[in-house]
């Protein structure tokens, strides 16, 4: 005798495999909140390019620190080697002293002439997309000291040599519009997302919550 399945269970089973399949396509291709990190030392999965950085806790939470001295421009890689299709999202707390302003930025495609990053520029006031270190695009951005702010870059494939890089930045409710993109000719060059900070403010950036996911998607 065949066994009749009703339309009401396979319609079930269905939309079960179906949230299966997005779940899974929506898993991070990387993730790291610091949590089980160990304190005073960097992850062992990150790549210092240059910089002091280091976990340290508040309030219990903690976080990856740059200090406030030296002041120059310092950064780390992360994740997964990727070519495009890749988005990066962290946040970053920092504060300005008097007149003296702090710039950091989350990037894509690893470091040198060919990668993109997303930067804070407090002192002109704008959010700018680079590529290695001519700014692309830029738009104006009040940026809050002293609250943290969330980056997005991404960069994704639109049609056969042609890609587009775009970045948002907020502090409260995410943009449902990117902010900042530009139209890119040349193929991206493989290469693993970023931190970077300059402590211009001899204050330390803080940088937390770092998440690499595929192009499109909502961390």
């Amino acid at each position: 005798m065949k066994t009749r399945i009703k339309p009401v269970a396979l319609g079930l089973a269905v939309a079960s495999l179906a949230a299966c399949l997005l779940a899974q396509e929506r898993k991070p291709l990387y993730e790291n909140n610091f949590e089980k990190a160990e304190l005073d030392k960097v992850p062992d999965d990150f790549l210092v390019l240059d910089g002091q950085f280091a976990v340290k806790e508040e309030g219990g939470n903690k976080f990856l620190e740059l200090p406030g001295a030296p002041l120059d421009a310092f950064g780390l890689l992360f994740g997964p080697t990727e070519k495009e299709g890749t988005a990066v999202t962290a946040r970053i707390f920092a504060t300005s002293k008097g007149r003296r302003h702090p710039t950091f930025a989350v990037g894509l495609n690893g470091q040198g002439t060919s990668a993109y990053r997303l930067q804070v520029s407090p002192a002109k006031k704008a959010l700018e997309l680079f590529k290695g270190d001519e700014v692309k695009a830029s738009v104006p951005y009040e940026w809050q000291s002293g609250a943290w702010t969330r980056l997005r870059l991404q960069a994704r494939k639109v049609k056969d040599d042609e890609w587009k890089v775009e970045g948002k930045a907020w502090s409260d409710k995410e943009p449902s519009a990117w902010m900042v993109s530009f139209d890119e000719k040349e193929q991206p060059v493989a290469g693993k997302a970023s931190v970077w900070g300059s402590p211009y403010a001899t204050t330390p950036i803080r940088f937390d919550d770092l998440l690499v996911t595929s192009a499109n998607e909502k961390p």
